[in-house]
């Protein structure tokens, strides 16, 4: 492992850790990868992100072919779209936390996001985050629903599953995860309550200010 692939290795598994440590993977869900070069470095199937190691990760080639290491996570079709929906990615993130997996099984809030705009946190840090139709974990055709969504996002809730977020690393994907669960956490809290939300005016200013999407 070349020098800069072994750091993309170490902040990976970095990643992993801290999502554990926030209490946002339980078990051995959730899973994670890099972009090193024309590799994806990925955590391998059934080992828990606490228990990453930079030499026991999966490599895939850019065509998606496991070239090295353990088994990837089932899960690396729908990384992969990721990847090719968000080119400037370096990293994503799919994560089983409570308050998004909460907030997946609800109706979306609109046909761009799941999560309405709640703080102005998530709509500079993450923007909007649609739904994605429920298919199977691991499944093709979970990569394909992604794949047939509208639109521009850097963030998805899969419906009953999850959270996808793709970043320029995995730091910044991993907090980006944080803030869906903290805006998920608001949400699911709400519910059967009337709350208010940005307006779109504001939204507008926060989206020009720092980079991020949001169709109101």
């Amino acid at each position: 492992m070349n020098p800069t692939t072994l750091e993309d290795a170490e902040r990976l598994c970095a990643a992993g850790r801290r999502a554990v440590d926030l209490g946002l993977s339980p078990g051995a869900s959730g899973n994670v990868s890099v972009r090193s070069g024309d590799l994806t470095l990925m955590s391998p199937t059934g080992v828990p992100l606490s228990e990453l190691e930079p030499g026991g990760l999966s490599v895939l080639d850019d065509a998606g072919r496991h070239v090295d290491g353990p088994a990837p996570s089932k899960e690396f079709p729908l990384h992969l779209a990721m990847y090719r929906r968000v080119e400037r990615a370096g990293s994503v993130v799919h994560l089983h936390s409570p308050h998004t997996v909460a907030a997946s099984c609800l109706p979306a809030w609109s046909k761009t996001s799941a999560l309405p705009p709640i703080t102005p946190y998530l709509v500079m840090r993450v923007g909007q985050a649609p739904l994605v139709p429920y298919a199977a974990p691991g499944s093709a055709r979970l990569a394909e629903n992604l794949n047939e969504l509208p639109g521009d996002f850097r963030a998805a809730l899969l419906a009953n599953h999850g959270s996808l977020v793709a970043a320029a690393d995995p730091a910044t994907a991993l907090d980006g995860a944080i803030e869906l669960e903290e805006a998920s956490r608001i949400v699911v809290s709400l519910q059967g309550r009337e709350f208010s939300v940005l307006t779109p005016e504001d939204v507008r200013e926060l989206t020009e200010r720092y980079g991020t999407v949001w169709e109101c």
